[in-house]
């Protein structure tokens, strides 16, 4: 008998987990708050930069999982300075509904996450535009990604047929950026 590769053991643990955090969510609640409790939703992320991966639960039910939230904080940390700020979550929320809107089970691959003030000025500054003042980056609010085996145009029109914030194109730098502020298009 062979032992399970560990991306087998450790879906397996996950899986096992959210059930088990379900079940018992489940089974404290009353008949009308069962309707309307969402599953265990994940999120799969590959940083450009960073060359770093995360796969990781975030919520299950109407609860976020705070270590999750913490690591993807990290893992979205400005990879120009290393600052670690805290995202909104549901930019995570966001980002899977893109995914089931797309039909697609890849990783999300990301450019920029989280930006510091000092990041954020000194992109601002240099780049020649595109960077704006008051960005939600430095709110963890903004991520700006890609969807491996997605063509961007969809992915954009995707996200802007959400209504769930902002939609940025740059198809020269061949990323899309959402966020979780008002709604509006560029």
């Amino acid at each position: 008998m062979s032992l399970p590769t560990s991306h087998s053991r450790r879906r397996c643990l996950k899986q096992g987990l959210a059930l088990g955090s379900t079940a018992a969510l489940l089974a404290l609640t009353a008949p009308l708050a069962r309707a309307r409790l969402a599953g265990p939703r994940d999120i799969a992320m590959s940083h450009l930069h960073t060359r770093e991966h995360i796969d990781t639960v975030y919520a299950i039910g109407d609860a976020f999982v705070q270590q999750a939230l913490g690591s993807l904080d990290h893992f979205l940390r400005d990879h120009y300075n290393g600052e670690v700020g805290r995202m909104d979550p549901q930019l995570y929320e966001l980002m899977q509904r893109l995914r089931r809107e797309l039909g697609s089970t890849r990783a999300f691959e990301v450019i920029s996450g989280y930006r510091s003030a000092a990041t954020n000025e000194r992109l601002r500054t240099t780049r020649g535009g595109g960077v704006a003042r008051r960005s939600l980056h430095l709110e963890g609010r903004a991520i700006d990604l890609r969807l491996p085996g997605v063509p961007l145009a969809d992915l954009r029109d995707a996200a802007a047929d959400l209504k769930a914030g902002g939609v940025g194109f740059y198809p020269g730098d061949n990323f899309v950026h959402v966020d979780t502020g008002p709604v509006r298009r560029w």
